[in-house]
Protein backbone atom coordinates (compact mmCIF):
# COMPACT_ATOMS: atom_id res chain seq x y z
CA UNK A 1 0.00 0.00 0.00
CA UNK A 2 1.03 3.31 -1.11
CA UNK A 3 -0.44 5.86 0.68
CA UNK A 4 0.50 9.23 2.67
CA UNK A 5 -1.65 11.88 4.40
CA UNK A 6 0.04 15.10 5.53
CA UNK A 7 -1.48 18.55 7.06
CA UNK A 8 1.01 21.43 6.54
CA UNK A 9 1.58 25.07 5.15
CA UNK A 10 2.62 26.23 1.97
CA UNK A 11 6.05 27.52 1.65
CA UNK A 12 5.58 29.42 -1.04
CA UNK A 13 3.20 31.11 -3.49
CA UNK A 14 2.03 28.18 -5.47
CA UNK A 15 2.47 28.54 -9.78
CA UNK A 16 0.15 26.67 -12.38
CA UNK A 17 1.92 25.16 -15.22
CA UNK A 18 0.97 23.84 -18.17
CA UNK A 19 2.23 20.68 -20.32
CA UNK A 20 2.66 20.61 -23.52
CA UNK A 21 -0.31 18.96 -24.19
CA UNK A 22 -2.16 21.89 -21.85
CA UNK A 23 -2.55 19.88 -18.91
CA UNK A 24 -2.64 21.94 -16.11
CA UNK A 25 0.16 21.09 -13.57
CA UNK A 26 1.24 22.68 -10.13
CA UNK A 27 4.39 21.73 -7.84
CA UNK A 28 4.43 23.27 -4.22
CA UNK A 29 6.06 21.89 -1.17
CA UNK A 30 4.48 21.91 2.24
CA UNK A 31 6.48 21.94 5.48
CA UNK A 32 5.08 19.87 8.08
CA UNK A 33 5.54 19.83 11.93
CA UNK A 34 7.06 17.25 13.69
CA UNK A 35 5.84 15.98 16.62
CA UNK A 36 8.67 16.71 19.06
CA UNK A 37 11.20 19.37 19.54
CA UNK A 38 14.78 19.31 18.99
CA UNK A 39 17.20 19.38 22.28
CA UNK A 40 17.42 23.19 22.11
CA UNK A 41 13.64 23.52 22.20
CA UNK A 42 12.72 24.45 18.69
CA UNK A 43 10.14 22.54 16.90
CA UNK A 44 11.57 21.19 13.53
CA UNK A 45 9.51 21.08 10.06
CA UNK A 46 10.03 18.60 7.38
CA UNK A 47 9.49 20.06 3.43
CA UNK A 48 7.21 17.49 1.27
CA UNK A 49 7.33 17.95 -2.50
CA UNK A 50 3.91 17.66 -4.05
CA UNK A 51 2.50 17.20 -7.42
CA UNK A 52 -0.98 18.45 -8.39
CA UNK A 53 -3.03 17.86 -11.89
CA UNK A 54 -5.64 19.02 -13.68
CA UNK A 55 -8.44 20.51 -11.68
CA UNK A 56 -7.09 19.88 -8.25
CA UNK A 57 -3.75 21.90 -9.70
CA UNK A 58 -6.02 24.76 -10.61
CA UNK A 59 -8.10 24.73 -7.81
CA UNK A 60 -4.81 25.19 -5.36
CA UNK A 61 -2.74 27.82 -7.48
CA UNK A 62 -5.96 29.81 -7.32
CA UNK A 63 -7.40 29.44 -3.73
CA UNK A 64 -3.98 28.89 -1.75
CA UNK A 65 -1.01 30.96 -0.79
CA UNK A 66 2.22 31.19 0.92
CA UNK A 67 1.72 29.90 4.24
CA UNK A 68 -1.46 28.57 3.67
CA UNK A 69 -2.49 25.13 6.15
CA UNK A 70 -3.84 22.39 3.71
CA UNK A 71 -4.17 18.70 4.50
CA UNK A 72 -3.27 16.04 1.25
CA UNK A 73 -3.28 12.68 0.82
CA UNK A 74 -1.27 10.94 -1.91
CA UNK A 75 1.47 8.74 -2.96
CA UNK A 76 5.02 8.31 -2.96
CA UNK A 77 6.32 9.01 -6.49
CA UNK A 78 9.66 8.27 -7.35
CA UNK A 79 11.88 9.37 -9.84
CA UNK A 80 15.44 10.50 -11.46
CA UNK A 81 16.68 12.39 -13.49
CA UNK A 82 20.67 13.51 -15.23
CA UNK A 83 21.93 16.74 -14.22
CA UNK A 84 24.08 19.45 -15.83
CA UNK A 85 27.24 17.91 -14.66
CA UNK A 86 25.95 14.44 -15.75
CA UNK A 87 25.09 13.23 -12.94
CA UNK A 88 21.97 10.76 -11.96
CA UNK A 89 19.82 12.52 -9.53
CA UNK A 90 16.59 10.85 -7.81
CA UNK A 91 13.49 13.00 -6.71
CA UNK A 92 10.07 11.59 -4.18
CA UNK A 93 7.28 13.71 -4.57
CA UNK A 94 4.08 12.97 -2.88
CA UNK A 95 1.34 12.93 -6.36
CA UNK A 96 -1.70 13.84 -5.05
CA UNK A 97 -4.86 12.35 -5.00
CA UNK A 98 -7.12 14.70 -2.55
CA UNK A 99 -6.95 17.73 -0.81
CA UNK A 100 -9.02 19.69 1.87
CA UNK A 101 -8.30 23.08 2.98
CA UNK A 102 -8.32 23.35 6.77
CA UNK A 103 -8.21 27.42 7.29
CA UNK A 104 -10.72 29.85 6.18
CA UNK A 105 -9.55 32.90 4.56
CA UNK A 106 -8.65 35.43 7.91
CA UNK A 107 -11.32 37.35 8.78
CA UNK A 108 -9.49 40.12 9.88
CA UNK A 109 -7.79 40.42 6.43
CA UNK A 110 -8.22 43.72 4.79
CA UNK A 111 -8.94 44.08 0.85
CA UNK A 112 -6.15 46.05 -1.04
CA UNK A 113 -8.41 49.27 -1.03
CA UNK A 114 -8.30 48.79 3.19
CA UNK A 115 -12.02 47.70 3.48
CA UNK A 116 -13.21 44.86 4.98
CA UNK A 117 -14.91 42.18 4.30
CA UNK A 118 -16.77 39.50 5.36
CA UNK A 119 -15.77 36.35 3.45
CA UNK A 120 -17.69 32.92 3.37
CA UNK A 121 -15.68 30.25 5.71
CA UNK A 122 -13.90 29.20 2.24
CA UNK A 123 -14.02 31.62 -0.21
CA UNK A 124 -14.59 29.59 -3.55
CA UNK A 125 -17.03 28.49 -6.29
CA UNK A 126 -15.23 25.36 -7.48
CA UNK A 127 -16.37 21.84 -7.18
CA UNK A 128 -14.57 20.87 -4.10
CA UNK A 129 -17.28 20.35 -0.89
CA UNK A 130 -16.05 21.33 2.31
CA UNK A 131 -18.41 21.97 5.42
CA UNK A 132 -18.35 25.16 7.59
CA UNK A 133 -15.63 24.56 10.22
CA UNK A 134 -17.72 23.60 13.47
CA UNK A 135 -14.90 24.78 16.22
CA UNK A 136 -14.15 28.17 14.29
CA UNK A 137 -16.32 30.04 17.14
CA UNK A 138 -13.64 28.78 19.75
CA UNK A 139 -10.50 30.19 18.19
CA UNK A 140 -8.02 28.49 16.82
CA UNK A 141 -7.77 25.21 18.57
CA UNK A 142 -9.77 22.71 20.43
CA UNK A 143 -8.46 20.14 22.94
CA UNK A 144 -9.64 17.26 23.64
CA UNK A 145 -8.62 14.96 26.60
CA UNK A 146 -7.84 11.37 25.48
CA UNK A 147 -9.80 9.99 28.18
CA UNK A 148 -12.80 11.42 26.37
CA UNK A 149 -12.59 8.30 23.68
CA UNK A 150 -12.24 5.82 26.37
Amino acid sequence: MNKVVLVGRLTAKPELRYTSSNTAFLRFTIAVNRNFTSADGKREADFINVVAWRKQAETISKYFDKGNLIAIEGRLQTGSYDDREGNKRYTMDVALDNFEFVEGKNKTQSDSDGSFNEPSPYDFQDSVSVENDPFAEYGDSVSIDDNFLD
